[in-house]
């Protein structure tokens, strides 16, 4: 759904740009309050609540046991799915996944899977055969602007936070000991940082208005040691490439603040 924003919105904001100045009296390169809690779906073997700003979203994450993928049959396998709740914004509706959703889980999943966050090879069962998957699942709650960051945040945490069962081999019986839970093997913690680009100028975590008016965006994943892992374009313009290399030297300088609000593992 394309939303029509009148045009003294959108010149009022690139102007505030242009001034060195935000609609929210931000700097360009701060984010919005943000908040981060974790176990709070008890019916989930890992959970986490986030919010940046007023965008809210709820993730969950489910363990079972299945067949790994023909192509990878010596590691788990980790599912990404993400959900538009109608009440989180006007222009959500019910249905099949449009493409800000599957834009939102395959980002997400890239940087998890690309940057190794959580050690596959371990939740290998019986090597070819069965192995541990983990579905996780996002619920945007409150849409008011940059979900990219929220979700990655937000599913790091919920990763840190999932313990499956212990599994051991008898008598080529898979046995799942529920009375001995263990925390998921998570070994990286990536985070996404997101730019747009207003007036000729980057500001991070865009709010809704100013990412309805963008030129430009775009999403860089950063691991722990700064070394890039995903990245994801967005918007009609082009960027250049000195605004990319700003952008990913600033991302590496902001996740190491984003990472302070993970839980520890």
């Amino acid at each position: 759904m394309v939303t029509i924003i009148p045009e003294i919105i959108r010149e009022s904001i690139t102007n505030l740009v242009k001034n060195g100045e935000r609609s929210d009296g931000r700097a360009f390169y701060e984010y919005r309050g943000i908040s981060l809690e974790t176990g709070v779906i008890e019916k989930a073997e890992g959970s986490a609540r986030v919010k940046i700003g007023n965008t809210q979203i709820m993730i969950g994450t489910k363990p079972q046991i299945g067949e790994p993928f023909p192509d990878t049959p010596n590691v788990g396998v980790l599912m990404t799915n993400s959900e538009l709740l109608p009440m989180a914004a006007p222009d959500f509706e019910p249905g099949p996944p449009d493409e800000r959703s599957v834009e939102l889980s395959r980002v997400t999943d890239r940087c998890i899977r690309e940057a190794g966050v959580v050690d596959l090879d371990k939740l290998v069962i019986i090597e070819g055969e069965k192995v541990w998957m983990i579905f996780l699942d996002l619920h945007v709650l409150d849409y008011d602007g940059n979900l990219i960051d929220a979700a990655v945040l937000g599913s790091i945490a919920a990763l840190i936070n999932t313990k499956i069962p212990e599994t051991r081999i008898e008598d080529g019986e898979i046995i799942v000991d529920h009375e001995k839970m263990i925390s998921l093997p998570v070994k990286e913690k990536a985070l996404m940082t997101t730019f747009a680009k207003i007036g000729g100028e980057l500001i991070v975590d865009p709010s809704l208005e100013e990412e309805q008016i963008m030129d430009a965006r775009i999403s860089i994943g950063i691991r722990e040691d700064g070394s890039i892992c995903a990245m994801q374009k967005g918007g009609a313009n082009p960027l250049t490439k000195e605004e990319v290399i700003m952008a990913i030297s600033k991302s590496q300088e902001i996740t190491k603040e984003l990472r302070e609000h993970l839980p520890k593992n």
